[in-house]
């Protein structure tokens, strides 16, 4: 069975983005690249919500062809580029002309449960928010990666909203970084609606 390890960048009060959908606020240097760095080789399906497939198409492809890329950002761009990449959407019916699969209406449970059983690499969850809790919800999530980064933003988009079920989890590794975000990787030790 594939696991599903949803990655995530969070501020200290819970929030994925800003009261405005702003991101400026992610503490990103090199030791949190290696850091997520270390999960990726083991991914071969990556899930979007549209907004978040929104931004990784608009950047990732275009990277290839750049004369400047290195590191990190090239060995991502390479990943994106061959990674099967699915987003799903309650409302979208169309991705435009993209490298992607798109799952549509309210049968996320049921479409996940599947792509778990198959055969390949692991599912992770880029960003989206809605999707990962749905996911948590649904008892489908069995890791969890994230960066916490030292800023209170006081409102926006919060990684988990209140009324989610009860979820414990299991702490594997804890990772300070020098400019004061610390990531953290979590086993789904009980996942919400099961025994």
């Amino acid at each position: 069975m594939r696991k599903v390890v949803s990655l995530m960048h969070m501020s200290l009060d819970g929030y994925v983005e800003g009261p405005n959908a702003e991101m400026d606020w992610i503490k990103i240097e090199e030791p949190v690249f290696e850091f997520v760095d270390r999960f990726i080789p083991q991914v071969g399906t990556a899930l979007y919500g549209p907004k978040t497939f929104g931004m990784m198409e608009a950047y990732w492809p275009s990277v290839l062809s750049g004369e400047t890329a290195t590191g990190h950002t090239m060995r991502h761009a390479r990943w994106y580029a061959d990674a099967q990449k699915i987003v799903f959407s309650r409302s979208r019916t169309d991705l435009g002309s993209t490298s992607a699969r798109l799952i549509s209406g309210g049968n996320l449970a049921g479409e996940l449960a599947v792509l778990k059983q198959g055969e390949g690499k692991d599912i992770m969850i880029f960003g989206s928010p809605g999707l990962t809790h749905s996911c948590l919800e649904a008892g489908l999530v069995d890791e969890i990666v994230m960066t916490l980064s030292p800023i209170l933003l006081g409102a926006g988009t919060p990684m988990f909203p209140a009324g989610m079920s009860r979820t414990d989890l299991q702490l594997l590794e804890a990772v300070p970084f020098a400019a004061g975000s610390v990531g953290f990787h979590y086993r789904v030790a009980k996942a919400a609606g099961t025994a």
